[in-house]
This record gives structure tokens, sequence and C-alpha cells, in this order.
């Protein structure tokens, strides 16, 4: 299992064709702060039809897209 699960499962449930998440409302979602080894982990979300698109470190956003069928 992994640590991001609950933010994977948060994105899937939420059905939108694409997802904007601020870094903070990731650490609510997932119950810690996203880090460095959030790039390691991104590619679990391909398992629930999604992936991760721009992360803005800027803005401190990440933008969660729905995989074509």
């Amino acid at each position: 299992m992994s640590k991001y699960n609950t933010l994977w499962e948060y994105v899937h449930k939420n059905g939108n064709e694409s997802l904007q998440l601020t870094f903070g409302e990731i650490q609510k979602i997932a119950g810690i702060p996203i880090d460095h080894s959030f790039l390691k982990y991104k590619k679990e979300l391909i398992e629930y039809g999604y992936q991760v698109g721009k992360i803005s470190m800027k803005e401190q956003t990440v933008v969660f897209n729905r995989i074509e069928a």
C-alpha cells in the first residue's frame, strides 16, 4: 500500500476530467506533506485511471488528468 493511496482514491472518486489541488489540500487528503518522493509514486495513479499533469512549484498546485480509455 502506497502512502498516497488515500490521495489516489480521492482523485478517482472525484471523477472529473481534470482536478487541481494545492499542496495544502493534498496534505489534508493524504495525511502527509507532498515531497520529492511524490514524483516516484505518481505513476501509481495510472491504476486509478488518472495521471499527474502539471506540477507548479510557484503556485504550489498539482493538476490530475483523467486518462482516455
